[in-house]
């Protein structure tokens, strides 16, 4: 099965280890695209999302970016309990 989801990250942002913390804590399969540092250089964040910054998430259709708003739809829609996640 492929997979459908992508997340756009830079190895070195917490809130994007974050998110893969929780994919991995749900068991779910996804594609990380590990971009460039320098935001002038990531092209397809922008393409898909309209914006430099990471993290992003796509599920589909479904674009998402900022680290309380993947971790709430991945928790509302993918766990059997959907308890929500502390926003920091």
């Amino acid at each position: 099965m492929e997979a459908k989801m992508v997340l756009y990250y830079l190895e070195s942002c917490q809130e994007c280890r974050t998110i893969r913390e929780m994919l991995g804590q749900l068991g779910l399969t996804y594609v990380c695209v590990n971009v460039s540092a320098d935001k002038t250089k990531r092209p397809e964040v922008y393409r898909v999302s309209g914006q430099n910054a990471v993290p992003v998430l796509v599920d589909g259709e479904i674009v998402m970016n900022t680290q309380d708003n993947i971790l709430e739809y991945l928790v509302e829609r993918y766990s059997h309990n959907p308890v929500r996640p502390v926003k920091y």
